[in-house]
């Protein structure tokens, strides 16, 4: 007597519901690329042909109406130093980045670069002041 097997395998792939999946992470990206800002001070940096690239430890904004921002908490002149002080406590080779409007004179910019000094000749360290610009 023959015995034969109830359970048939079925070849044929099914791929409706991959497609879905597909779909849905296109989505949830797109939706979360375009939350993402990572300039959230919107400046018209100074143009270069440089491509220094460094891993920024803390960034220093100056705007066109010569405000100081230190990771986008506002700061006087007088406070600048002991705001990136605080950024860069545990760090002995920081490094600040300073996004600066290219409008904005170059004493602002000689400020941020002196408080950077000032931090490195109390403490000892070796932090370093990066100009940002944007591409010719």
């Amino acid at each position: 007597m023959a015995i034969k097997s109830r359970n048939k395998v079925d070849v044929t792939f099914n791929s409706s519901s991959m497609s879905d999946l597909v779909f849905l992470l296109l989505i949830f990206f797109m939706l979360t690329s375009t939350l993402v800002a990572p300039n959230a001070i919107k400046l018209m940096l100074p143009s270069s042909n440089s491509k220094t690239m460094a891993k920024q430890t803390v960034t220093v904004y100056i705007n066109e109406q010569f405000s100081y921002f230190v990771d986008e908490t506002p700061a006087d002149e007088t406070e600048l130093s002991q705001l990136i002080a605080t950024k860069i406590v545990d760090d002995n080779e920081a490094t600040v980045v300073l996004r600066s409007d290219k409008t904005v004179p170059v004493q602002y910019v000689v400020n941020v670069i002196d408080a950077v000094n000032e931090i490195n000749n109390a403490t000892g360290t070796n932090h370093k002041v990066i100009l940002a610009t944007s591409h010719k």
